[in-house]
């Protein structure tokens, strides 16, 4: 295009106007033009195009380019990017005058500079920009610079930018020829029809003092003009959440007369008329907006095959490579095996791999999971539809045979619809940056990258961000997210729908209305968040997803590296990057493959047997009888209070039980009573009804296993083709239409489904009623897939805690060692077994929870001031210098890192010591008297001073003979001493011995309560020890306090507010027994305990009722009732002996003669011989 077409004197044909400087809600915490609303408002106003420039990234391109496409508006793709002031490499501030606001903005970092997208070789140009400005020049922000620019220049066009940019920034400095020269040299590099003279007019003094020279410049070099409007939000109107947002950006408040603003409310999306008033002297600026527009034509990359490339053997192809590897891992698994039902089901499912072009896929994943297995990294059995694949259970991808547990192909990849295959893996979660780290190196660094997340702002976190921003107080905000109808799945409802009769929970929010109608306080508040919500507040990282490529990353989008860490993050997010075709996949860390590898490491060492988890069949009648009495905290999936109660209802005894109840334990199924239905249909407590009688018979294949009921997605299609024809790859389609409830849609389906049906011999009542009962089951129908590949892992758990209970609880007490709450919840768990949880000990701990035979120790790792350095110096000592005989032969052989205060006062108080048979106080007592004593020459030996003698062994220090005085501290010391070094109570319990007096007192446990115990608003009454006592003041000068109760099986902070708390401030002391009634909020993501009443608890009174004992007929054996006889004489006292003898559900009951007194060691004992469930009561 020549120069002419830029001239001045071309007249206007046209009024309209294309904004070309937009900063939308991408520009995070700056922006606060949403992108829907910006391009329907454009729509409306019929201008042709918008273009996008955010601050310094491209993250919203995507967006953008769809949303404004749909609105039938053009999209421009561009970026107001950062430049460097010199070069990007340096990161350093500069200064072209005296500092201060005139100069180099952020303080010397960096210019601004406006750039667009002309074509398609300019987009990439301009992704390349972009990542590259973050991977090589970021300096508080990313930058460019010229040399950057210059090298990707093509397809750009550009413009001298806003008062930040170079030219006014130079002008403004009165450095005319300096400013001329850089607009001379941006000509050069983008070309002369590319490079614009940006002039804006909000009217502020920044903008009009160097206007004049502006111009100047511009006639001198023949700049075309181009008028733009600094647009930061999309109705004028909305400069009022503007302005908040820019406070929430600063943490300032609207009447910070410092705060961080813009000078007036000019930076919205203004109509064609009123640029073209606002710059009627200089039309051709307003033109030339609608020449850019015309120029900018651009397409995004979108369904392409991006899959990485999978290195095959010479003369193989992807695809022949796949077949060889997927029939000869068949052969592997199954050999004589294999029918013929399944090389037809592997070639089936290879052609369709082939057809879609996903073979290279399925490549590398099974390499992934195969280099995994090989350096001993636990991989879950499979998530998700992948374990509907047979080709992925012969790769060793997932861990099921798909034909024998009924899981279907195109649930997972349906011939009759391309879309991406999605395989999430489960790995050891301490081990998921290792593969991370092998995609990276295997498939290239520059073709693997983690995923961003664009955090919104919520609804409950508008309204706190509003309050603080207006300056009220902090309670006015959350008087207001108090009366927010609470989270549903994790989903709040939105500000807007508070207000919409229409939304489905308007309803909910009624106490909400009513404070904003009577509060004008609230009122003001919740109008400001109205503006905020739902605006980008910050990027983050998926935490799980990851990108691969065939192509270099820089070549396909746009990517930015995250500072702290340096690792490469997308900036499209994972939608945006599985448009354009490139592979997303999920790396996900999973808690449970750690408790599980750790487990059988010690069944190793415990017990030196070898546990195959992939050999087990999955049967086994320990488990199946563990599961039946809800004996499953700690399970995987099967670990809460109410699951655990629905075990017991329905008694499993298959595996397939397991896999129904992980998909009936969901708020959809529960909500039909599907869950109960199923537990009373399987026991014979309801009869199996069929759907229709005529479809008793046809079905009776496909729900027979559920007893009639339809608990999966894979059933809804295989009754689609068996009634009414259907291929399944159609009836996969036929399962999400109806998932989606679209009316229109339903009835579309509805005629070839009947049609199918009728010619199939059904009666129109029959095909009325299964469509009825189909259409809301296909919505919360689980996908069987996922729910048998998590209930392999549910019943490894499971499997192991019935045979292996020591050590499968010191491996999960290992793995939750971090939180206070779930350990002493295990722990209680190990009392209610019978297994003894140790305190730490020198001679027999390692530094995780360890068995020792049926006990478990604690973990030395566990002590506070214990580092690991300090843990595997006492082991190494401990294996090569024989175990230690006492205090005085521990400090002669350990290191002298060992020896220093505070780590061994640490390792005195938790008990350490114990086995030594020496007393805690004793020890306290001469502790620093002995380091003292061996520290020096410790010293030395650590750095050889020994062997300037020319000795030739470094001299040891010899075995102390200390003296430790025989003296000990109380029992409620050595437990508050214990609890502070291993945060619970481990050798005792100050409630042990008192259970029956809690129980008696309370409605529910405390880890009872904060697994879904408590309702909302509920008033409950909860006991045990109080632990701490926060005292706290209001402004107005009020008292209240934060008190910690702890129970034996977790731990709450109630709150008393200030009445409360003034009449209970006597008794609210550590170590108090109490009962608190009070009401529960569970609105936030902690539950909030709110106490009413306070009383002490009677720990005097005695069990009431009889002891009893539970047993199964079959254990009542001589010997067992001699040595149960024998137990109960030796706790004698005046509480009656009940035994239940139990025989097939029959109970027989007998009072025993003996009389006893209830303690812990008592119940310790008799679990031990009579198992964990012997004792109710």
């Amino acid at each position: 295009m020549s120069s002419e077409d830029f001239s001045a004197s071309r007249a206007s044909t046209n009024d309209s106007f294309v904004h070309l400087h937009v900063h939308t809600e991408y520009s995070m915490l700056d922006g606060a033009a949403r992108v829907g609303d910006l391009v329907n408002e454009v729509a409306r106003l019929e201008m042709p195009a918008i273009a996008m420039t955010d601050h310094g990234n491209v993250f919203g391109a995507f967006d953008f380019y769809k949303q404004a496409t749909k609105a039938g508006v053009k999209p421009i793709i561009g970026i107001e990017a950062y430049v460097a002031p010199e070069s990007r490499f340096d990161k350093k501030r500069v200064q072209w005058a005296d500092g201060g606001e005139d100069d180099v903005s952020g303080g010397g970092a960096y210019t601004h500079m406006t750039i667009l997208a002309e074509n398609n070789q300019g987009l990439a140009n301009l992704f390349r920009l972009s990542s590259l400005a973050s991977l090589e020049g970021y300096y508080y922000k990313p930058r460019m610079d010229r040399e950057l620019i210059s090298r990707h220049a093509d397809g750009l066009i550009a413009t001298t930018g806003c008062p930040g940019g170079e030219i006014q920034t130079r002008l403004r400095m009165g450095n005319y020829r300096e400013a001329l020269r850089a607009a001379s040299d941006y000509r050069d590099i983008f070309g002369a029809n590319n490079f614009f003279l940006e002039i804006m007019d909000h009217d502020i003094d920044v903008e009009n003092r160097v206007k004049a020279d502006l111009l100047k410049l511009g006639k001198e070099l023949k700049l075309p003009l181009l008028a733009t409007n600094d647009l930061h939000y999309t109705h004028h109107e909305d400069a009022a959440a503007h302005a908040a947002l820019l406070c929430v950006q600063s943490g300032t408040t609207l009447a910070d007369p410092k705060r961080f603003k813009f000078d007036n409310d000019e930076f919205y999306l203004k109509t064609p008329a009123q640029m073209r008033e606002l710059f009627k002297e200089l039309p051709e600026s307003c033109d030339n907006t609608l020449l850019i527009a015309e120029r900018c034509n651009v397409k995004l990359r979108e369904n392409e095959n991006l899959l990485p490339a999978f290195p095959v053997p010479q003369g193989e192809t992807e695809d022949s490579w796949l077949r060889k590897e997927s029939v000869r891992g068949l052969l592997e698994k199954m050999g004589d095996r294999a029918t013929e039902e399944y090389r037809t089901r592997i070639n089936y499912e290879l052609d369709v791999m082939a057809n879609m072009g996903f073979p290279g896929y399925f490549l590398v994943v099974a390499d992934l999971v195969g280099h995994a297995k090989k350096v001993g990294i636990r991989v879950g059995p499979g998530r998700g539809s992948a374990a509907g694949s047979l080709v992925a259970y012969s790769l060793g991808i997932t861990g099921l045979d798909p034909i024998e547990h009924g899981l279907l192909f195109e649930r997972f990849l349906n011939p009759e619809r391309i879309s991406m295959p999605d395989i999430d893996l489960d790995f050891d979660e301490r081990r998921r940056s290792e593969m991370i780290r092998y995609a990276t190196e295997k498939y290239g660094e520059d073709r693997v990258a983690q995923i961003i997340t664009y955090g919104t702002i919520k609804s409950k976190q508008s309204l706190k961000d509003s309050t603080r921003v207006l300056g009220y107080p902090y309670a006015i905000g959350e008087k207001l997210t108090k009366a927010l109808p609470p989270s549903v799945m994790g989903k709040d409802i939105t500000l807007s729908g508070i207000f919409d009769s229409k939304d489905s929970r308007y309803g909910e929010a009624g106490e909400f209305r009513q404070l904003y109608e009577s509060d004008p306080d609230s009122k003001r508040v919740v109008d400001l968040a109205k503006g905020l919500e739902g605006l980008k507040r910050q990027w983050g990282v998926h935490a799980a997803g990851v990108i691969l490529s065939r192509e270099p990353l820089l070549d396909v989008i746009p990517i930015h590296r995250r500072e702290a860490d340096g690792a490469i993050i997308t900036q499209f997010d994972m939608g945006a990057c599985e448009s354009t075709g490139l592979l997303k996949m999920d790396f996900l860390g999973l808690r449970n493959l750690s408790v599980l590898d750790d487990a059988l490491l010690n069944i190793k060492a415990n017990q030196g047997i070898d546990v195959v988890l992939e050999d087990l069949p999955l049967r086994d009648q320990k488990t199946f009888e563990l599961l039946s009495r809800g004996d499953t905290l700690g399970v995987f999936q099967l670990d809460g209070g109410p699951m655990r109660a629905l075990l017991r209802s329905m008694a499993p005894d298959s595996f397939a039980d397991i896999s129904a109840v992980i998909a009936l334990y969901r708020p959809g199924p529960m909500g039909e009573n599907a869950h109960n239905n199923y537990a009373d249909r399987k026991n014979g407590r309801k009869p199996v009804e069929p759907i229709h009688p005529e479809l008793s018979a046809p079905l009776n294949e496909i729900l027979g296993d559920t007893y009639g009921l339809i608990v999966y997605q894979e059933q809804v299609m295989a009754i689609a083709q068996k009634v009414a024809g259907f291929t399944l790859g159609r009836a996969d389609l036929l399962r999400k239409a109806m998932g989606k409830k679209n009316k229109e849609i339903l009835d579309k389906e509805y005629i070839p489904f009947e049609a199918g049906m009728k010619e199939n011999g059904f009666s129109v009542a029959a095909i009325k009623r299964l469509w009825e009962v189909l259409i809301p089951f296909s919505d919360y129908a689980f996908n069987r897939a996922h729910s048998a590949g998590y209930g392999v892992v549910s019943f490894w758990t499971a499997y192991l805690k019935a045979n292996y209970p020591t050590e499968y609880m010191a491996a999960l007490l290992t793995s939750v060692r971090d939180d206070k709450d779930k350990s002493a919840l295990y722990l209680s768990e190990c009392r209610r077994m019978g297994i003894k949880v140790l305190p730490p000990d020198v001679n027999e701990s390692d530094a995780e929870y360890t068995p020792r035979g049926i006990d478990i120790r604690f973990g030395l790792a566990a002590i506070r001031n214990v580092g690991e350095g300090v843990v595997a110096s006492v082991k190494a000592a401990r294996q090569s210098k024989g175990t230690y005989a006492s205090f005085g032969d521990f400090l002669a052989k350990v290191d002298a890192n060992v020896c220093n205060k505070k780590t061994i006062e640490s390792l005195v108080k938790a008990g350490a010591f114990d086995s030594l048979s020496h007393p805690r106080k004793g020890l306290m007592a001469i502790h620093l008297e002995a380091i003292d004593s061996v520290i020096e020459t410790k010293r030395a030996e650590a750095i050889g001073q020994f062997d300037l003698f020319g000795s030739d062994t470094i001299s040891q220090v010899a075995g102390l003979d200390i003296e430790i005085p025989n003296t000990e501290w109380d029992k409620s010391t050595l437990l508050t001493f214990e609890r502070e070094m291993l945060g619970l109570y481990v050798s005792d319990h100050p409630l042990l011995g008192v259970e029956h007096v809690l129980r008696a007192g309370t409605d529910m446990s405390i880890s009872e309560l904060l697994d879904d115990g408590g309702h909302h608003d509920q008033i409950v009454t909860i006991g045990g020890l109080i632990t701490s006592v926060t005292r706290k003041v209001t402004r107005q000068g009020a008292s209240w306090a934060v008190v910690t109760i702890e129970d034996l099986e977790g731990s709450l902070e109630a709150l008393f507010f200030s009445n409360t708390c003034n009449q209970y401030a006597l008794t609210l002391t550590e170590d108090r027994i109490v009962l608190i009634r009070g009401r529960v909020d569970k609105r936030e993501d902690q539950v909030r305990f709110t106490a009413l009443e306070m009383k002490s608890a009677d720990v005097s009174a005695a069990p009431t009722g009889p002891l009893v004992i539970t047993l199964p007929i079959n254990q009542c054996t001589p010997p067992v009732v001699d040595r149960m006889k024998e137990i109960l004489r030796s706790h004698p006292g005046k509480r009656e002996v009940h035994l239940h003898l139990d025989e097939n559900g029959m109970r027989t009951v007998m009072k025993l003669e003996t009389l006893i007194t209830s303690s812990p060691s008592l119940s310790a004992d008799l679990k031990s011989i009579l198992g964990p469930n012997c004792l109710q009561g």
